[in-house]
């Protein structure tokens, strides 16, 4: 077991409590940004590479024919296994958008394609459930069981927002736990169903979800109603019958008093370590467990815990994820340092696995390798070949340096955007929404202030405006003065525009016969005259 620092490499703002971390094709994906995407990665979703000692994030392209897929925190991501003989893809539901909203949509991500140069291609599908179809929610579990030769998905837990008959002003923004309801859905039809079990009579959101065939352990967990982390486990079996699926729970006395868990995997077998997390609120659990599950049921074994840094030891929050099979991306807050640029500490700890332990076994005793590097020719970056390489191959190439993600070629919105304090109690959270002062976009609704060099922009909540106020400064002319110049709404009057008349010239008929004109001389013109007469 080793822990090992890195350094963010313009990548740190990005990373946040609730992000994701995801294993596709064997590159490592982050889901869940800081933020909304930017243009530099529209999609989302980055590649994680660490390479000597260094954290760096490229951007990730969506196929042609992929849906939109918003950066959600916490929500339940599960990983159609290989080993299990499914397609490798993940299942992501739920979760937490920049706005504060809950979402309820499900997403399948899989790999699309590799270009020449190796980099990948995701594509995302929107998947459609129906009957009884699982609510909003964040901080739930979902996992893969197989009974009798089919597979189903098993969604547990959760926490959303009050049901709209009980939600008011005050209580807009509280959370209650969600009902402990367990929804078994299958992907090929969408069908979904909801199933209640008397062993699970309170909410648990933030715990830990392990399967195998047709068992998912749940262990720890949080609950709103009782503020606690009872040491919960249990064991819930499914039944894939030919009707309807058949369900069982049973309360095991082996468990964890932990919620928020890191998880990762240490090979084919289903064997896991469990790193981090909160024993109360107050107090992080410090210890590491390992916990098999075979045919006989769940075991857990302690595991040493490394040596633990000052930083993560003095923090009071910590996060991360599964960085691959052995490995935990783990970040820590500064703590408001001056002296750290820097948001969080990143560390990467890294786990002996079941491969390892096998090539260590089988490479004892062939250590003929030629180590004489200094006469040997430099290989230009035009002459590689990427056809048949694995990704693990290019890990040390440089190839990815040039369109690695970089923080300062974003655009500075800090004058601009919706998080800028306007005054001096401007005391607005962009990801609050707020009665009569939101958007359409669920964002604090703005106006601009015509007094000063160049102008800026005011909330509309700070201003005290009201809603009557707001419509009629948009749909008129006026100029706006905030009050700390003027303090009135408006003062003054924009100088119509003026209008030049329209000049219309007539179009030529097309194919018009002009009229016959003879030149006449004035003796001419009265001999006809008299002639006719």
């Amino acid at each position: 077991m080793t822990l090992q620092p890195l350094t963010p490499v313009n990548c740190a703002g990005l990373l946040q409590p609730g992000c994701s971390l995801l294993q596709l094709d064997g590159e490592v994906l982050l889901f869940g940004q800081k933020g909304w995407p930017k243009r530099s990665c529209p999609t989302g979703v980055f590649g994680v590479r660490i390479k000597r000692g260094e954290l760096k994030l490229r951007p990730i392209t969506f196929s042609n024919d992929s849906c939109y897929l918003p950066p959600l925190r916490c929500p339940a991501v599960c990983r159609l296994d290989p080993y299990d003989g499914l397609p490798e893809s993940y299942l992501i539901h739920g979760g937490r958008t920049p706005n504060n909203e809950i979402s309820s949509s499900l997403y399948l991500l899989t790999m699309d394609s590799r270009g020449c140069n190796r980099k990948l291609t995701v594509r995302c599908k929107e998947k459609e459930l129906v009957a009884e179809v699982p609510g909003a929610r964040y901080g739930h579990t979902m996992s893969m069981v197989q009974s009798r030769g089919k597979t189903a998905c098993v969604l547990f837990g959760g926490r959303s927002y009050m049901p709209a008959g009980e939600r008011t002003t005050e209580s807009w923004n509280s959370v209650v736990d969600c009902p402990s309801q367990v929804f078994l859905f299958d992907l090929e039809f969408g069908c979904s169903s909801a199933h209640t079990l008397p062993e699970l009579h309170d909410g648990q959101s933030f715990h830990v979800a392990l399967s195998r065939e047709d068992c998912v352990y749940f262990i720890g967990g949080h609950s709103l109603t009782s503020d606690s982390r009872p040491p919960r486990l249990f064991r819930l079996r499914v039944e894939l019958l030919q009707g309807s699926p058949l369900l069982s729970c049973e309360t095991l006395d082996t468990g964890l008093s932990i919620s928020s868990a890191i998880v990762t995997r240490t090979g084919p077998s289903h064997k896991y370590i469990i790193l981090g997390g909160y024993q109360s609120d107050s107090q992080k659990r410090m210890e590491c467990s390992t916990v098999i599950v075979d045919e006989k049921g769940i075991q857990f074994e302690p595991l040493e815990p490394p040596n633990w840094t000052p930083d993560i030891i003095h923090s009071r929050t910590w996060f991360g994820g599964s960085a691959g099979e052995g490995s935990i991306l783990l970040g820590v807050p500064t703590e408001g340092r001056p002296s750290q640029p820097d948001t969080h500490y990143f560390y990467k700890m890294s786990f002996h696995t079941d491969g390892e332990r096998k090539d260590k076994d089988e490479t004892q005793g062939c250590s003929q390798e030629s180590t004489d590097y200094d006469n040997s020719t430099p290989l230009e970056d035009s002459e590689e070949l990427y056809f048949g390489r694995d990704p693990h191959e290019l890990e040390d190439s440089s190839d990815g340096d040039e369109d690695a993600y970089n923080e300062d070629d974003e655009e500075d919105e800090s004058q601009t955007g919706y998080w800028i304090k306007c005054c001096l109690g401007c005391q607005v959270d962009p990801n609050t929404w707020e009665p009569y002062y939101s958007t359409e976009l669920h964002r604090p609704a703005m106006i601009f202030c015509s007094r000063g060099e160049e102008g800026h922009w005011v909330h509309a909540q700070c201003m005290e405006l009201s809603e009557t106020l707001l419509l009629r400064l948009s749909e008129g002319n006026q100029k706006y003065f905030c009050s700390d110049h003027g303090g009135l709404p408006y003062q003054e009057t924009t100088p119509p525009r003026q209008l030049l008349p329209l000049k219309r010239t007539p179009m030529k008929v097309k194919e018009r016969k002009t009229p016959l004109r003879l030149k006449l001389s004035p003796a001419k013109k009265s001999f006809f005259r008299r002639l006719f007469d």
